[in-house]
């Protein structure tokens, strides 16, 4: 068991994607519903939910599959989504006129993501359920 750069070993890719215009609030809402998933399955999750940020996370996980594939020669059909999370940006302040001359503040945060798939079975969610009650 090899590791390389940031701790990925050598049948894990991952990919980035920085400053998506959401808060990691709800970012971290679609990043729960793939966690754990095969690739195939996690592709028509996000191809159907009703989320606006379902596009981003979609478009870094296609990016992810085109990384495992290219670099590093791993077959498509065995990857699943290893770890998958989100973190603040930066949070741009604008200004709001209020009521007798005040200003009140709006703030847009943005978030990154980042998703590391690996190649080989997903552990199925049952077999950790029962790992945990013995």
């Amino acid at each position: 068991m090899t590791t390389t750069r940031y701790g990925i070993k050598e049948n894990q890719v991952r990919a980035f994607n920085k400053m998506i215009r959401v808060s990691h609030q709800k970012l971290n809402l679609v990043c729960d519903m793939v966690r754990g998933l095969p690739v195939e399955r996690a592709v028509d999750v996000l191809k159907f939910s009703k989320k606006r940020v379902a596009g981003e996370v979609l478009k870094t996980l296609l990016s992810a599959v085109a990384n495992a594939e290219h670099n590093k020669n791993l077959p498509v059909d065995t990857l699943f989504v290893k770890e998958i999370w989100c973190g603040k940006a930066l949070t741009m302040k604008r200004i709001m006129a209020g009521p007798r001359g005040s200003a009140r503040p709006i703030l847009k945060p943005f978030s990154n993501l980042t998703i590391v798939l690996e190649s080989g079975v997903a552990p199925s969610k049952k077999a950790k359920k029962e790992t945990k009650a013995k």
